[in-house]
Formats: structure tokens, sequence, C-alpha cells
């Protein structure tokens, strides 16, 4: 049997997914609510596999030491870490300070095609756009799940979060509004080729 693929993404309504000074939004562009937290929550409760680009590994761990980011005190965010993850990387050596870590080096496509092989388990990425726009190329993802915050971000806004991704259909498998201002969405994408 085949473990299912998930690209969870966070993003501003103008598609961005992080933002630079003198924008300073804080932690889910300052929209978390009771119910969002609780929804993150129930996504992470469940066992998973993790796979994340080596960019955004290296922003986690740097992020979970600094005590400027009080949102990633969030449960959720804990039973992330504490989930197996495996790391697509060339790059990434030594303690890397992740309690359940692999490194997998080699062709990313090839890596989450053998996951997704050999996982009792889903495979699940937050973040990592590079990495997932590769994947979804690739047809190895099986949902993205898009979590849209209020906000735009049309002078702060940095890293849009599907940039130079390939063209695709998006088929809506599910939706929901948290806290009366956040949408989740989640999609099936398929490549779309033009002849």
């Amino acid at each position: 049997m085949t473990a299912t693929y998930t690209f969870d993404v966070f993003a501003s309504v103008d598609g961005y997914g992080s933002y630079r000074p003198p924008g300073d939004w804080g932690g889910y562009w300052g929209r978390q609510g009771p119910e969002l937290l609780r929804r993150r929550e129930e996504l992470y409760a469940s066992d998973v596999r993790m796979v994340l680009g080596a960019t955004t590994f290296r922003e986690f761990v740097e992020m979970l030491s600094d005590d400027r980011y009080p949102e990633l005190d969030d449960t959720w965010v804990g039973r992330m870490r504490r989930m197996p993850t495996t790391v697509v990387s060339s790059t990434l050596d030594g303690d890397l300070d992740w309690p359940d870590v692999t490194v997998a080096r080699g062709d990313a496509a090839e890596v989450v095609a053998r996951l997704k092989e050999e996982s009792d388990v889903p495979l699940r990425s937050h973040g990592s756009l590079g990495l997932n726009r590769d994947l979804m190329a690739a047809g190895l993802v099986d949902a993205v799940q898009l979590t849209v915050f209020p906000v735009l971000t049309g002078r702060t806004g940095e890293r849009p979060v599907l940039a130079d991704a390939e063209d695709f259909d998006l088929e809506l498998l599910e939706h929901r509004v948290l806290d009366d201002r956040t949408v989740e969405l989640t999609y099936r994408p398929s490549l779309r080729t033009w002849d």
C-alpha cells in the first residue's frame, strides 16, 4: 500500500508564505484563534512521518530556539517536532537538534517515492516550498492543504508559496472556516499539460 503525501502550507490571501520588515505580523499573521489551534492539534494528533527540505528544517531548528516565536510553543508544533522526520538534503551534517530525524540524500522525487512505498503511516510536509513544488510536478503530492489567513501582505509579503510551480488543476476535497476568518482548503492536484 502506498502512503499518502500531504503538502501543508500557510499563506496570506495574496499567496505569500512569510513577510519581511517593516512587517511584524507575528505568528499566524496575528490571526490565530482557538479553532485554528484545535484544528492544527487534530491534524498532528495521529502518527505521520514528516518530510522537510533542508532550508525549512534549518529554519524550524532556528525558530524553535528563539524566544521571539511564542507560537512555536503551540501543542501541534511540539507534536510535529517529535514525529519521525525525513529531511531531503545534500548539505546537512552533524548534530541536527531534532528528536527523530533522518537525512535522505539524493533526488527528492526518488526519496519520496521510496518513502511512499515503504511508510506504514501517511507522509506530511509543512512548508518546504521548493521541495513540494518539485514533488507536485513529479505527481507525488496527494493533497495540498492550504490554510489561508485573512491578510494582504502586498508590501511586506515574501516567498509566494506557489511561485514557479507548474500549472495544476485542483480538485477541492475539503474546506472549512476557522474562527470565522481563516480558511483551510484541501485539494487534490493534477498536473496540467498543454499540448
